[in-house]
């Protein structure tokens, strides 16, 4: 039996295909990662398309309110809230008082890290556990962004606490084998500046959000210089700490300037790491 493969083999044995299919499945989990307004939801989009191709797919951009290897906006409701055990909720479920008093409880921003670092942690671990065998997952960031939002920019760790914890997430999901593609950007200061035109009120919560964590008050940051300030400190970080990760990984430079050649060389990226594979068939 013959198999039409579109990206330069025209037939294989069924002994090829399963082999193939198997190596289709040999990454099951691709991370885009990169600052804000680098680009990161139209990346980790294309790449699930491109991975659609060939692989039932899982695509989870940022921001959905149900992640599942995140708590992105969930709260961890004390005993005697709303049952007699503590338990988390999704705050998307609850308007008006009961908003406002679990909001005090939300995981990110608000609970202190010893905390929060184990319920993370689970949640990682719950995810690999439940991951489907025939299915690939593709998120935008979590691995890098959101640890580094909490550890660096909102408690203050140092280089060195924030890696330790993302290589435990990195040690949870090892099974999955995962790639991460990470958007680096030269020109922050004008990619945040484009993103704030067509996002009306968006820039002032993350100014404050920045300069008033501890790292921003650490280095005297103060409004929007302070801003990129702390991101460019955590892009150095991102890039250091990624380097030194058990987790294969691409570094995409400057995609922003020029997003054709940016989503070619994803492709040949991904094409590039299939055609390898396969001349070991």
């Amino acid at each position: 039996m013959g198999y039409d493969y579109k990206n330069g083999i025209d037939t294989v044995d069924g002994e090829q295909l399963y082999r193939l299919e198997k190596f289709r499945m040999n990454h099951k989990l691709f991370i885009i990662e990169g600052l804000p307004c680098s680009g990161k939801s139209t990346t980790s989009s294309y790449v699930a398309e491109l991975l659609k191709a060939h692989s039932k797919v899982c695509y989870v951009d940022e921001g959905t309110g149900n992640h599942p290897a995140d708590y992105e906006f969930h709260a961890l409701a004390p005993a005697g809230m709303l049952s007699e055990k503590a338990q988390i909720v999704s705050l998307k479920d609850y308007s008006g008082e009961m908003f406002d008093r679990l909001l005090q409880y939300k995981l990110y921003d608000f609970l202190p890290w010893e905390t929060e670092k184990p319920l993370m942690l689970d949640k990682w671990w719950q995810f690999v556990r439940d991951a489907q065998e025939d299915t690939v997952y593709v998120f935008n960031c979590v691995l890098l962004q959101n640890p580094m939002c909490e550890t660096m920019m909102r408690f203050g760790f140092d280089q060195e606490e924030s890696r330790q914890y993302i290589a435990q997430i990195a040690e949870i999901i090892r099974p999955l084998n995962p790639v991460v593609i990470y958007l680096k950007n030269d020109d922050i200061a004008d990619s945040v500046r484009k993103a704030a035109a067509e996002r009306p009120g968006w820039l002032e919560g993350v100014v404050d959000y920045h300069v008033q964590g501890a790292y921003g008050k650490s280095i005297g940051a103060e409004g929007f210089d302070g801003y990129i300030q702390c991101l460019t400190e955590r892009q150095n970080r991102e890039l250091r700490i990624l380097s030194a990760l058990p987790v294969e990984s691409f570094v995409l430079e400057n995609p922003q300037r020029d997003w054709e050649i940016a989503r070619k060389t994803v492709k040949e990226y991904l094409e590039d790491k299939e055609n390898a594979e396969i001349k070991t068939l």
